[in-house]
């Protein structure tokens, strides 16, 4: 106890001092590392870039003679996007569908297999028609080999017994004839015997007929007529084959499967039938990379138009997508009902946005040629229209947004020409926040 009391100590007041103004200043440090912790975190805020639309503006050199970009529209039509040539792909016989081997929207190449017919039936037929072409080309071969020796020792020999008939037929003529002279036998006796005798005459001038003809052996028609036989069943050989070969369709021409008609187990026919009946094709294709724009113009715009007029074609799906065209046909008539003549243009680069039956608008232009002379014309700039505010632009220097005045030109369906103000190569910011004022840093958005 005594040593535990020796260690307690009260505390002088300059301990108590100095201990104080460590407290203040510890307190002191931490509040000034708040402070500036919070003063970086509103200054990066404040000066964080602003993420923006950009896009890199180009110059166009209109090509020499003009072309779509140099002169003003003169027309605008709309209409739909068609196949130029659309196919239906039938089938050439009757028949049941076994397979279908492609589907809606499928590439196909020309001569691939798209649909199997059952085949049973024509394969049948094609094997008759082979097997009786066999047979007479072996009954040609008979002909041509001629009569065997053995049927000549048949046809000499029934000669030989003709002759010996024919002679027993005098003898016994004479016999009676005499006999018939003293009295003895009746002339109903005479005559039956002479008429044994001529009958045996005429079988034996018969079988040396008929012994000659088979030693000479058929004639010549004969042969002729079966090779025509031959002919004529090799023709209907080649028509089951063809027919056989025609139980697999194939695609005509390469393209994209629009429409797919018919399914396995359903009947084809070559003639026409009703909605619920036999189906008349097996699918409709077209090449998607040879597309137009079927358009009918009014008459009283008709005369704007030229030949190969070129314009520029939008769709109602992707209107920021813009294609250049030109006419590729115009009707030899006009449609007297609606007062307007149909003209089709001609997409030069179609992909695959473009699908048939899309609406489309076309943009005609008029053609601008240059005189004898002239100075080639300077390249055309055109941006977005939302890029433009209170005549001037934003293009991004350094990560900072810096104001460009422009002067703008015709306002063109790619966009707003600029006639002064950019050269080309620009980043000119697209919808620029009403709050962005020049020098606010600024970066490009993400996707």
């Amino acid at each position: 106890m005594p040593e535990d009391l020796q260690k307690l100590r009260i505390a002088r007041p300059e301990e108590r001092r100095s201990s104080g103004w460590a407290a203040k200043w510890i307190i002191g440090g931490v509040l000034l590392f708040l402070l500036f912790g919070a003063a970086r975190f509103v200054y990066s805020r404040v000066s964080a870039a602003i993420e923006v639309d950009i896009v890199r503006v180009t110059a166009t050199t209109p090509a020499a003679g003009g072309s779509f970009a140099q002169g003003d529209v003169i027309l605008n039509a709309t209409g739909y996007i068609i196949a130029h040539h659309k196919i239906q792909v039938a089938s050439k016989v009757v028949g049941r569908v076994a397979w279908i081997g492609v589907e809606k929207g499928d590439r196909v190449k020309e001569g691939q297999v798209i649909v199997r017919l059952e085949d049973d039936e024509y394969r049948a037929q094609s094997q008759q028609a082979n097997g009786q072409v066999q047979a007479l080309e072996a009954r040609l071969q008979e002909l041509l080999a001629g009569s065997r020796p053995e049927e000549i020792a048949v046809a000499k020999a029934n000669l030989e017994v003709a002759h010996a008939d024919l002679a027993n037929a005098k003898i016994n003529l004479d016999r009676v004839r005499k006999l018939a002279s003293e009295g003895v036998l009746s002339r109903q006796m005479l005559d039956d015997a002479g008429a044994r005798y001529d009958s045996q005459a005429a079988r034996v001038a018969s079988l040396e007929k008929t012994y000659e003809l088979v030693r000479i052996g058929p004639r010549q028609e004969q042969i002729d007529a079966v090779r025509g036989q031959i002919e004529e069943g090799k023709g209907r050989v080649a028509f089951f084959e063809t027919a056989l070969s025609n139980t697999v369709i194939r695609a005509p021409v390469t393209g994209t499967i629009l429409e797919r008609a018919v399914e396995k187990g359903e009947f084809v026919t070559t003639s026409f039938v009703g909605e619920r009946g036999a189906k008349g094709y097996v699918v409709s294709l077209a090449d998607l990379n040879d597309l137009q724009v079927e358009l009918d113009i009014n008459q009283n715009d008709f005369a704007r138009l030229g030949p190969k007029q070129k314009g520029i074609i939008t769709t109602d799906a992707y209107p920021d997508r813009k294609y250049e065209g030109f006419i590729y046909e115009v009707s030899p008539e006009a449609n007297r009902q609606k007062a307007t003549v149909q003209v089709k243009v001609k997409v030069v680069t179609p992909d695959d946005y473009l699908r048939p039956e899309m609406n489309a608008s076309v943009a005609f232009f008029a053609e601008s040629k240059p005189l004898a002379g002239a100075t080639p014309p300077r390249p055309a700039i055109i941006v977005p229209p939302s890029a433009i505010r209170n005549g001037s632009v934003f293009v991004m220097l350094g990560g900072k947004a810096v104001r460009r005045p422009v002067k703008t030109g015709a306002s063109l369906p790619q966009g707003v020409k600029i006639e002064e103000g950019l050269s080309g190569g620009e980043d000119l910011l697209v919808r620029p926040p009403a709050e962005l004022k020049e020098g606010d840093r600024v970066k490009r958005k993400e996707g």
